[in-house]
């Protein structure tokens, strides 16, 4: 009998082979192995530096002033101040103050912690990002009463995807009440509708295990952040004031693992973790919070997949409208980055009470990039080159802002003898 036939090796594309299980389980424990030689290392350079403790100073300097705390109590009761039918312009002003107001309290308060300030502030461009989507829906809803009582539309209501609980649907206006607009809120959406989607039940086995995760996760975060990142963070001061490029290239090589790492943590812990308890909790039933991201082979694909609630409400309210004005596919993609831009600077820059814009910059990076990698890059070659942005654009821009940050509250306060 012959023993031989027309045939590809394994590893060659032509022979459809794609069974490659066993290469990806190498890669888990090569990862493990080399990650464990770094955390012994880590405990014989430095000790055991995870403090729990420390973590509540984070987010209160003074135990007996805490503004953030209170930037956060105030939030949830901002929703009601302003009525919908009170206008155009009293949205406005209230969005403003919603940008404002916890802005000039984070300026203004000394106690404010930086890590409690960008909780209060993401807080609070959530709740911004949410009632400019309730805006915006129950105008459109006004506009198609306008044109039903013209006798131009068939159409009354809003459309919105029925739900498996038999629950009953509001139309417009009787959406308008408290209950609605909490529940809107307290949603893992930024996109709101009059009726959402609602599981049957709360699937209390999912909601201990995501609870489970959402514990495990943090002291998980907290842990490798104190024993493994804040070390790194401080022996890279010394190359950035020297201005020792060999060293800060080392730095920033040694800051990229540890930084992905957690950054991949949170991700989980935040949508998938987070969001699915929330949204259990509330049977809320749209659970598409991302995509598979980690397959992009344009930077594009990734922005568009890996935050679906933000990308839904700036495709939604953003995008769209722009295009329907006569702007370009090009000048909307530019502003949507332009906002998201501007929202991830708010976002560092109040906290840490300075402007240096590297994060406005670093967004804004984007727009090249996506270029450069859709225009030159396919396939493998664009997934490896969108996980190497993530991997050492995000260091980057760490160590120039905590750079920035250690001159400003530590070199010029040691340097100014007013100070002592």
């Amino acid at each position: 009998m012959n023993c031989h036939k027309l045939q590809e090796s394994l590893l060659s594309s032509a022979s459809g082979f794609k069974n490659y299980r066993g290469i990806l389980n190498w890669c888990v424990v090569m990862l493990v192995l080399s990650n464990a030689r770094l955390f012994l290392e880590n405990l014989l350079r430095y000790g055991i530096l995870v403090d729990p403790i420390q973590v509540v100073s984070l987010f209160l300097k003074d135990p007996y002033s805490w503004p953030a705390a209170c930037l956060v109590i105030v939030f949830f009761f901002v929703q009601g101040t302003f009525s919908e039918k009170l206008g155009l312009l009293i949205h406005i002003i209230n969005l403003t103050v919603i940008l404002c107001f916890p802005m000039l309290t984070v300026l203004m308060v000394p106690s404010v912690t930086p890590v409690g300030g960008a909780f209060a502030l993401g807080s609070y461009t959530i709740l911004f990002l949410k009632l400019y989507s309730y805006k915006d829906v129950n105008r459109w809803c006004r506009e198609r009463l306008q044109v039903k009582a013209r006798g131009l539309s068939r159409s009354l209501s809003c459309p919105s995807p029925p739900s498996a609980d038999g629950a009953v649907h509001v139309s417009y206006p009787g959406n308008l009440a408290f209950k609605n607009l909490y529940y809107f809120v307290s949603a893992p959406t930024l996109c709101y509708e009059l009726n959402f989607p609602r599981s049957q039940s709360v699937r209390m086995g999912f909601l201990l295990r995501r609870l489970f995760e959402m514990l495990l996760l943090t002291q998980l975060l907290v842990g490798l952040t104190q024993q493994w990142m804040v070390p790194i963070i401080q022996s890279s001061m010394k190359p950035l004031q020297d201005m020792d490029y060999s060293r800060m290239i080392e730095r920033l090589l040694r800051l990229a693992v540890p930084n992905h790492f957690l950054w991949l943590i949170f991700f989980y812990w935040f949508f998938h973790s987070s969001m699915n308890f929330v949204a259990e909790l509330l049977r809320f039933g749209d659970r598409e919070f991302y995509r598979d991201w980690w397959n992009s082979e344009s930077v594009t694909y990734f922005w568009q997949n890996w935050n679906i609630p933000v990308h839904k409400w700036c495709i939604r309210h953003f995008y769209k409208p722009l295009l329907r004005k006569g702007a370009s596919k090009l000048l909307s993609q530019s502003a949507v980055f332009f906002a998201s831009a501007f929202f991830h600077e708010y976002l560092v820059s109040v906290p840490l009470r300075m402007f240096r814009l590297w994060a406005f910059m670093g967004m804004m990076a984007q727009l090249p990039l996506a270029w450069f990698v859709g225009r030159f890059l396919r396939g493998n070659y664009g997934n490896a080159a969108v996980w190497l942005s993530l991997i050492i654009g995000q260091p980057i821009a760490v160590l120039m802002y905590v750079h920035d940050y250690y001159v400003i509250n530590h070199l010029e306060e040691a340097a100014d003898p007013g100070a002592l």
